[in-house]
């Protein structure tokens, strides 16, 4: 049975790009950027993403475009013990956007609430009050939040009307949801350049403090965020590669999805800063103790300073616009994942029932997260899965592609279909840099969270957030090591070589 295709390298290259570009560069990296010392944070970014995220994206690109498979069969095939790193990948995938497509659930309600402005006299209460209606603590449920649950089904018909074709109708997609945001954050950054307060903003986010470039969680924090970014270790970008023609250009694809991703993330934090710049003349505060509000910057602060601007309603219906058609691009990207692992164990099945069942099975562990404790799980979840699982997957990815398999007989491969070509230095960030950095940020994190329970949750909700790291990499363990699984296919990893 024949594999889909992308109907076009231009396609690919959106589909890839709009699953790297998400709610994250809009507000994490102009956070974190706020937080760790405006331009200081940015010189150690743009080394952790050229030397850690970009390798890793042609790593997973090289896997999937070769082998021709999803995650779990792409990785046994190149070695049968590292089949459990991508039962890993698929299932962290699948946690997340089970929550993330929650996020968008929020977005949706403040877009349809936009005109109104309703939350211009109090907008941290609008979100935790009205919106999210939050209980006291975690071990109160509080029952369903029925505003985001039916918001959240509208998310996950739209997100199985992208996939339900797999790359046809996703390529359909992005045609459109990739350049629309683009295009929404042209008009708020001219819009920005007439705000008083807005220069302000800008040298906040370009000059360096350059004592904060001393600080070691300058750099893990940079370098967990150029990782994240590129959607690496979610096996994303190996399923997407995997419905591309083998001989297609990995290089050149590879370069133009970071370099867009980069770009897009500079303008934003361009964008961000200067409306926060604005917000901060406005109320008579410093520009970093704005900045510094973490995911409330997306749903308090910035609609705080769009509230403050002249045709409110229009400028915020269009910020949550923009937050929507970013978020959907990530969104069924890492539901594929899930879809492409599937057809590969049962070959025959119709794409579009897998899709609806994915679709069906993610809306309902996103249920706990309408309920009004559902943003303590939500938190959670998120911390322990884009910690652990992530970090584990990427090194997982790399001791293969670096040492077992080998970094060298990879980036012939790579080179030899390739027009731009990658020098030896990529095997140094695949075979040294990579788990050097991955080790790093694991064993800071487990420390941390070893001596200081996470946001001093009950050990009864931490032990949930344990459990999402502990039963996927035990099921991808037993995967690599037990009875050998059934494939319709077991060629070997000489197939890199032939």
């Amino acid at each position: 049975m024949s594999r889909q295709q992308w109907s076009s390298q231009t396609v690919f290259i959106l589909a890839a790009v709009g699953s790297a570009v998400g709610l994250g560069n809009v507000w994490r990296f102009p956070y974190l950027a706020g937080r760790y010392g405006g331009g200081a944070f940015l010189i150690p970014y743009l080394l952790a993403f050229v030397l850690l995220a970009t390798p890793m994206l042609i790593l997973e690109l090289a896997i999937g475009q070769r082998m021709q498979r999803g995650p779990i069969q792409s990785l046994r095939r190149m070695h049968p013990a590292f089949g459990g790193v991508g039962l890993v990948a698929v299932t962290s995938a699948f946690l997340v956007v089970a929550y993330y497509a929650v996020v968008m659930a929020w977005c949706l309600l403040y877009l349809v609430r936009s005109l109104g402005v309703p939350w211009a006299d109090d907008p941290e209460g609008y979100f935790f009050g009205q919106v999210l209606q939050i209980s006291d603590s975690i071990g109160q449920l509080g029952g369903f939040n029925w505003p985001i649950l039916i918001a959240l089904a509208v998310i996950w018909l739209s997100i199985y009307f992208c996939i339900w074709q797999g790359p046809k109708s996703v390529g359909k997609v992005v045609l459109y949801t990739v350049p629309i945001p683009v295009v929404v954050l042209g008009v708020l950054f001219v819009r920005s350049l007439f705000l008083p307060g807005f220069f302000d903003g800008w040298r906040v986010y370009l000059t360096p403090v350059w004592s904060a470039m001393l600080d070691p969680a300058v750099w893990t924090a940079a370098a967990a965020q150029a990782f994240l970014t590129l959607s690496v270790a979610f096996a994303i970008m190996l399923t997407y590669a995997s419905y591309k023609q083998p001989d297609e250009d990995i290089v050149k694809s590879s370069w133009l999805t970071a370099i867009a991703d980069l770009a897009i993330s500079l303008f934003a934090g361009f964008v961000v800063f200067a409306v926060l710049g604005y917000m901060a003349w406005s109320t008579g505060v410093t520009v970093q103790d704005v900045a510094a509000s973490g995911p409330g910057l997306a749903f308090v602060v910035f609609p705080k300073a769009l509230s403050l601007m002249p045709l409110a309603g229009l400028f915020s219906a269009l910020f949550f616009f923009m937050l929507l058609t970013l978020g959907i691009d990530s969104a069924f990207s890492l539901i594929e994942p899930t879809v492409a692992a599937v057809l590969d164990i049962q070959p025959g099945r119709k794409s579009t029932h897998i899709a609806g069942w994915a679709c069906l099975a993610a809306f309902l562990v996103g249920t706990l997260y309408t309920t009004k404790a559902g943003l303590y799980f939500l938190d959670i979840v998120d911390h322990f899965v884009t910690t652990y699982n992530a970090i584990l997957v990427a090194l997982g990815m790399a001791l293969l592609g670096g040492w077992v398999f080998g970094a060298e007989a990879l980036r012939r491969y790579v080179n030899d279909i390739s027009d731009w070509q990658i020098g030896r230095w990529w095997n140094g960030a695949i075979k040294w840099v990579a788990p050097v950095v991955l080790v790093i940020l694991l064993a800071t994190q487990l420390s941390t969270d070893l001596r200081t329970p996470y946001e001093g949750y009950p050990a009864w909700a931490l032990a949930i957030g344990w459990g999402t790291v502990i039963l996927p990499v035990g099921a991808g363990i037993a995967l690599s090591f037990g009875p050998k699984a059934k494939f319709d296919d077991e060629s070997t990893d000489s197939e890199l070589t032939d």
